[in-house]
């Protein structure tokens, strides 16, 4: 399975800063939890060998190999995936990046022949092949299983060479040729490589960012690729980047997938995971599972076509519907209008992103209904770009109405759901709309606790958050005045003693902390 970057609807936009992550204990493989058995027509699958609870780890896994993208290879970190400023270059191949020394170190394994390859050659390939050279290097090293805990050998994996369109096909064989061309002293031969660059297609997954900001590679996992797909899945897939940064050695982690429950999950059930997002109607996921991972999908949500109708509906007012042809109208002008505003956007003409996302929002808003897909596409446009302008008090008010259109049609703990409620509640509390984004920022924790976990640096830097609007919703219940003029005092990086309110705004603020 491959979770292409292309499905992932990852945010642009984010406003909190980072909250470096404590100590994590190294965590256990142990797969206690799981067994391989057989689907039938899914083929080998994986099931759990106990009752689990939501936000239960299922597994966790290190990579088999990982590439950052070539786009980002100079601002994000080569061994933990964090995107930084200010990485330290290896001086050897001038290409790889890490956050320091220690960063580097945990990496020489992985790093060691890459390194040798990239100077004998003067560049680096594209991240196709430098992942498959590592997969390839480490197979020749350590073969295809590196530990007791790897149910299934990498070369094992299904490479889907034969499903492939011959567009495909033919830049499958491009890289087969450029690879010979990074490692001409391969042991392994044209049909094997080709192998391993079919498995990586359709069994890579997509890395992001700490935040969950951006997709910033790509790595090969054995064990959960074992997962099979559903559209309304019962785990989720987060990357944890580990921690490097302890003094003792004994507390590091490395990078790992962590497969998490969703709910409730019976002894024996099988684990599925979403390989697309589920916000597409059922003949499109069909169609793009089909394209990508060569498997038509049956599950309960495409075979009965459930929530295909509230993504397509149109709105409805007393009773009354408009009709077939303005809502086919007002359908072609939407698709028009997105690809505009991705153009727009693309070239970094905000402005023109906003004036499209106005004009096609008010055409959509009396014809199509709250959870239709074009209007709550446009609406995360127009919410994500506003919020990047700072006109936090519209984009407050169209993230709040794309996150009421998304709690319909989502898993109630879905992480895509999560991500936006977090974005929607900072959003609102950019605007001054403490009590509202607090809220928005509560419900998002609760869905993250479950879906990463209390460790994980998103879930970390949501806590503190949740704590900050949690104190200001207080002093503003106390005294609407003294905390309009500490946002005030903060919107425009003043201090806090040059305003004539100082003395009484301290004041309050240490009443909260003693009635605390």
């Amino acid at each position: 399975m491959h979770f292409s970057q292309h499905f992932l609807p990852l945010p642009l936009f984010f406003f909190c800063e980072v909250f470096q992550s404590s100590i994590h204990l190294v965590m256990t493989l142990d797969m206690d939890n799981v067994e391989v058995f057989d689907t039938g027509v899914k083929g080998r699958g994986l099931r759990t060998t106990k009752d689990l609870c939501a936000g239960e780890v299922v597994l966790a896994e290190p990579s088999f190999a990982a590439v950052v993208f070539d786009s980002l290879s100079q601002q994000v970190c080569h061994s933990c995936f964090r995107r930084q400023a200010n990485l330290h270059r290896c001086a050897q191949c001038k290409f790889a990046h890490y956050c320091d020394r220690t960063c580097q170190t945990a990496c020489w394994d992985e790093h060691k022949q890459e390194c040798g390859a990239i100077k004998k050659n003067g560049k680096a390939p594209n991240e196709n092949v430098r992942l498959a050279a590592r997969v390839l290097w480490r197979i020749q090293k350590d073969t295809g299983i590196v530990s007791d805990s790897q149910l299934t050998s990498v070369d094992q994996l299904e490479d889907h060479v034969a499903d492939m369109p011959a567009d495909n096909l033919k830049e499958l064989k491009i890289d087969v040729h450029k690879y010979l061309d990074y490692c001409p002293n391969t042991r392994h031969g044209v049909e094997y490589i080709s192998h391993i660059f079919g498995i990586i297609n359709c069994n890579g997954f997509t890395l992001s960012d700490q935040r969950g900001q951006q997709a910033v590679g790509v790595g090969l996992f054995p064990n959960l690729c074992l997962v099979n797909h559903d559209c309304w899945p019962n785990c989720a897939v987060i990357l944890n980047h580990g921690n490097q940064s302890a003094l003792n050695a004994t507390f590091h982690s490395k990078r790992r997938v962590e497969l998490r429950a969703l709910g409730k999950i019976a002894e024996n059930e099988e684990l599925t995971v979403g390989y697309v997002d589920f916000l597409n109607v059922s003949t499109d996921r069909q169609r793009a599972l089909k394209h990508q991972y060569h498997f038509d999908c049956t599950c309960k949500s495409c075979s009965k076509n459930l929530k295909d109708d509230l993504m397509m509906a149109a709105k409805e007012t007393e009773g009354n519907k408009p009709s077939d042809e303005l809502v086919k109208e007002v359908q072609e002008l939407s698709l028009e209008c997105l690809a505009k505003v991705e153009a727009a956007r693309t070239a970094g003409d905000f402005h023109e992103v906003v004036k499209l996302c106005r004009e096609c929002l008010d055409k959509q808003e009396p014809v199509l209904a709250d959870t239709h897909l074009y209007q709550l596409r446009m609406l995360s446009a127009a919410s994500e770009v506003l919020s990047y302008l700072k006109f936090f008090s519209e984009a407050a008010e169209y993230s709040r109405r794309m996150v009421e259109g998304y709690m319909k049609l989502y898993h109630p703990n879905n992480a895509q759901l999560g991500m936006a409620t977090m974005r929607a509640g900072v959003t609102h509390w950019h605007a001054g709309l403490i009590e509202v984004g607090h809220g928005m920022i509560c419900k998002a924790y609760a869905i993250l606790m479950i879906t990463h976990g209390p460790n994980h640096s998103i879930t970390k830097d949501l806590e503190s958050m949740r704590m900050q609007t949690e104190m200001e919703q207080r002093i503003f219940k106390q005294n609407e005045c003294v905390y309009h003029s500490m946002r005030e005092a903060a919107l425009q990086n003043k201090s806090m003693g040059m305003m004539a309110e100082a003395v009484s705004v301290e004041d309050n603020v240490k009443a909260l902390f003693h009635k605390q």
